[in-house]
C-alpha cells in the first residue's frame, strides 16, 4: 500500500529523548517522503521522526502551498521549520500533500474538494496509526485551508485523532456557500507566483527577508501550478458542536485570514470541554516561521502533553 523513499539529503537537530523528558542530544533526523495509496491515488506524505517517538501528529497544508516549503522550510543559520521544532519535543511527524500539491498528482478529474481532501486524511490517518505501536491515536493539526478540511475530518472521525489543532482558521462558523452544479469548467490549471508566495507574511518584521526569498523559492519549486479547488458547498457540513475531540485554537494576534471574531464563534460553539484558545502575540497568518515560532511550538505541544495525561 506505500513506499517509503529516503531522500538524499539529512541534518542535525537537537532532540529530547522523549516528550517532555527535558534532555536531549544532536541526532540526525531525515525528510523521509512516503506514497501512501487513498483509494488507489497515490498521496506524498512526508515523515520526519524523533527515534523515541510514542506519538505522532499530521500537517495539514493550506490553500496555495504544499507540506514541505509550508512545515519543513530549511534556512542556513535560522530554524523555520515546524517539523523539527515538534522532532526536538520527541514527536513523529508528518505532513500530507493534498491530491495536486507537491509530489501528490491531481486525479483525472483535475480537482480538489472537501469531501475528497478528508477521505484522504481519513486514510492517511489509519496508514499512520499502522506504522508503529503509538500510545494513542495521531493528533491532527490543520492551517488555513488546511484547519476547515482538518475540522471535517476530526467532526466525521472522531475515533481516528487524540486531538484536533486549528490555525489559521478562515471560516465564519454561521458561513453557507451557495450549492454548485456537477457542470464544471476544465481546471484553470494558474501558475502559481512569487508574489503569492510571499502573501502570508503580513508583519513587518516578524521574519527576515533571506527566509522570505527561501520560501518563495521553495513553493515555486513545489508548486509551480495553483492547484483547482471547487465544491466549497461542502464545507456547510462543518458544526463546530459537532466536534468532540480535545481542540487546540491558534490564532496570530494580526492574522486577518482568522479574525478574532471567527475564532470566538468557533471557540464557544465547540462540543468538546476539553479546548483551548491561544492567540500568538506578534504572529499572523504564518506565525510558526516568524517570531513566535518558540511561543508557538510550546503552545501546541503544552496541550498535546495535556492530551496525554487526559
Amino acid at each position: 500500500m506505500f513506499k517509503s523513499i529516503l531522500l538524499s539529503f539529512v541534518f542535525t537537530v537537537l532532540i529530547s529523548c522523549a516528550p517532555g523528558s527535558g534532555t536531549s542530544e544532536p541526532v540526525e533526523v531525515s525528510l523521509i517522503q512516503h506514497t501512501v495509496s487513498s483509494d488507489n491515488h497515490p498521496m506524498a506524505v512526508w515523515e520526519k521522526s524523533h527515534p523515541d517517538a510514542t506519538e505522532t501528529i499530521l500537517l495539514v497544508h493550506g490553500r496555495t502551498w504544499s507540506a514541505v516549503p509550508d512545515f519543513d522550510l530549511q534556512v542556513e543559520g535560522e530554524e523555520l521549520s515546524l517539523m523539527d521544532g515538534l522532532v526536538e519535543k520527541g514527536y513523529s511527524v508528518y505532513a500530507i500533500d493534498l491530491r495536486g500539491y507537491g509530489s501528490t498528482p491531481r486525479d483525472s478529474s483535475g480537482w480538489l474538494t472537501p469531501d475528497r481532501s478528508a477521505k484522504d486524511l481519513t486514510n492517511v490517518l489509519k496508514w499512520i496509526a499502522q506504522q508503529k505501536e503509538w500510545a494513542r491515536p495521531p493528533h491532527l493539526f490543520g492551517w488555513s485551508m488546511g484547519s476547515t478540511l482538518s475540522h471535517l475530518t476530526a467532526q466525521r472521525n472522531p475515533e481516528l485523532v487524540s486531538s484536533l489543532t486549528l490555525f489559521g482558521y478562515w471560516r465564519d462558523s454561521d458561513q453557507q456557500f451557495p450549492a454548485e452544479t456537477d457542470a464544471h469548467p476544465e481546471p484553470a490549471r494558474t501558475a502559481t507566483t512569487a508574489e503569492g508566495a510571499a502573501s502570508d507574511f503580513i508583519t513587518p518584521g516578524s521574519i527576515s527577508q533571506k527566509a522570505i526569498d527561501a520560501y518563495v523559492e521553495a513553493c515555486l519549486k513545489a508548486d509551480p501550478i495553483r492547484t483547482d479547488l471547487r465544491r466549497y458547498d461542502q464545507f456547510n457540513e462543518l458544526d463546530p458542536a459537532k466536534v468532540t475531540v480535545p481542540t487546540l485554537i491558534l490564532q496570530g494576534e494580526f492574522d486577518p485570514i482568522g479574525p478574532t471574531a471567527t475564532q470566538a464563534k468557533l471557540f464557544t460553539r465547540l462540543g468538546t470541554s476539553h479546548k483551548e484558545w491561544i492567540v500568538l502575540k506578534g504572529g499572523d497568518h504564518a506565525a510558526f516561521m516568524e517570531t513566535p515560532r518558540n511561543y508557538f511550538i510550546h503552545s501546541l505541544v503544552n496541550f498535546l502533553e495535556g492530551v496525554s495525561i487526559d
